[in-house]
């Protein structure tokens, strides 16, 4: 990359799937872009975390659902292919190639730049390339950072040492471990250990806390028994306080008094922001950033007119889908600001990512699966809400029954008894992932209790739920 100064209307920080779609948006409303990366453009989603992840779960899923079927079961007779779910797996990240990302770039009229960004001024960005050269480029409207997060590695003795993996490490694997040791209880943790347990590794889980923290308690409860079902000492209430590396292994100090030994090592206790972002250049601190409804970041409560941050770096709803419907949003109001239109960032506006805190949705790959949307019932509790919390067994739905022998699943919905309205929706169980976009629609709508009477779902499937927890709540009296 050749050094000098370059002008863009909006630079992107980061090509991830939330840096692509601000880009997208602004060019195509007549404005220029650059994006500047200094990895793969596609992100942790598209190589290390959504998308390779799930790739390797489903043939695991898939086996186990054909033996919950009698009549099926006794064709499944042998074990997975695991040479086969590697590859399967290694095709959807297109071998860690980023060719066609960066082709879609291109046709988009996106330019990207090869380095790391960081922010060194007012409406200034300078990027170090790969061989070290400085480029400084300037934006005349907006700098947006879409730089994503990064694994947390607690600071644990002899941890480091110990070389454990991260997410993006165990989706590169080339071979599962003989045995794995998960520290940590959330999605990735959770995830992994199943698709590891597939593999054939013997798995343990550290768990400080419960399963799934920040869902609902039968969502944790219903996985970690399959988990254990399945295979998987869970140790709930342990935590590690050391470890060290002997004789190819790695040995686990924890805080109950014993010591476990596996022959690696996965963290998936959370995440952290990416540093060196020169946000210091602003008199901002480092970490998450906190930002309007827009986007735009805000200092003391007020917005810095030009900067924006998009996904997980503001930290409100670090889903990849969430990001790229802030990327969306941000993207319209930047354009908008841009080209003197208005902006329309009031609760629901086109420019607004309300959705972050009302109506995010989030699905857990496990098996079962868990899809949530909007508010659990302890959130909207701590909100103020006035609730009714309705609770239904998923497996006694005709659908689920006919799905699955011996169905296994729960569906809970949170009512605000003040305006009649949906806040809340948790559904456990066998693929109920595709539940969760009817739940969406509820509740972004914000659809009266008494309309969704006139939402009859098809017999047989597992959508008839909807009509359960509605009889269970009790039809409004004319």
């Amino acid at each position: 990359m050749a050094g000098g100064n370059a002008d863009y209307d909006v630079i992107v920080i980061g090509a991830g799937p939330v840096g692509e779609n601000l880009a997208d948006r602004v060019v195509r409303q007549g404005l220029s872009a650059a994006i500047i990366e200094d990895r793969l453009v596609g992100g942790e989603c598209s190589y290390w975390a959504c998308i390779p992840s799930k790739a390797l779960l489903r043939p695991g899923e898939v086996r186990r659902a054909a033996r919950a079927v009698d009549g099926a079961r006794q064709t499944v007779t042998g074990e997975l292919d695991r040479a086969a779910v590697l590859q399967r797996r290694d095709s959807f990240t297109s071998s860690w190639d980023d060719s066609a990302q960066v082709d879609w770039l291109d046709s988009a009229g996106i330019e990207l730049l090869r380095g790391r960004g960081r922010v060194s001024g007012n409406r200034e960005v300078t990027v170090t390339t790969p061989e070290g050269g400085q480029r400084v480029l300037t934006a005349r409207h907006a700098v947006a950072i879409c730089t994503g997060s990064r694994a947390l590695v607690p600071d644990l003795p002899g941890l480091r040492e110990a070389r454990p993996w991260s997410n993006r490490e165990a989706l590169e694997a080339r071979e599962a471990p003989e045995s794995l040791l998960v520290i940590g209880g959330g999605v990735v943790a959770c995830e992994l250990a199943g698709a590891f347990l597939d593999l054939g590794s013997q798995v343990t889980m550290l768990v400080r806390s419960g399963l799934l923290g920040g869902y609902e308690p039968m969502a944790g409860e219903l996985v970690g028994e399959a988990l254990k079902e399945r295979g998987v000492e869970i140790r709930r209430g342990v935590s590690a306080t050391a470890v060290r590396v002997h004789a190819g292994m790695r040995e686990v100090d924890c805080d109950d008094g014993r010591t476990l030994q596996a022959a690696q090592i996965l963290v998936a206790t959370g995440r952290e922001p990416q540093p060196g972002l020169g946000l210091d250049t602003l008199g901002l601190p480092e970490g998450w950033l906190t930002v309007d409804e827009t986007m735009r970041v805000l200092d003391d409560g007020a917005p810095i007119e030009w900067l924006y941050a998009a996904g997980d770096a503001n930290h409100r709803s670090p889903l990849t889908h969430q990001g790229k419907y802030q990327a969306r949003a941000a993207g319209d109001a930047i354009a908008a600001r841009a080209l003197g239109g208005s902006v329309d960032a009031g609760p629901w506006g086109v420019h607004a990512a309300t959705a972050d805190h009302l109506a995010a949705t989030q699905v857990v790959f496990t098996d079962p699966q868990v899809a949530m949307v909007g508010r659990t019932a302890e959130a909207a509790a701590e909100a103020g809400l006035r609730t009714r919390v309705v609770d239904y067994d998923l497996g006694s739905v005709a659908g689920a029954a006919i799905h699955a022998d011996g169905y296994t699943g729960a569906a809970r919905m949170v009512v605000d008894e003040e305006r009649s309205v949906i806040v809340g929706m948790t559904f456990v169980g066998q693929d109920v992932a595709e539940l969760a976009q009817s739940a969406a629609i509820a509740i972004a709508a914000e659809v009266p209790v008494a309309r969704l009477w006139h939402a009859v779902p098809a017999f047989p499937t597992m959508s008839e739920v909807w009509l359960r927890l509605l009889e269970a709540y009790g039809r409004p009296r004319a």
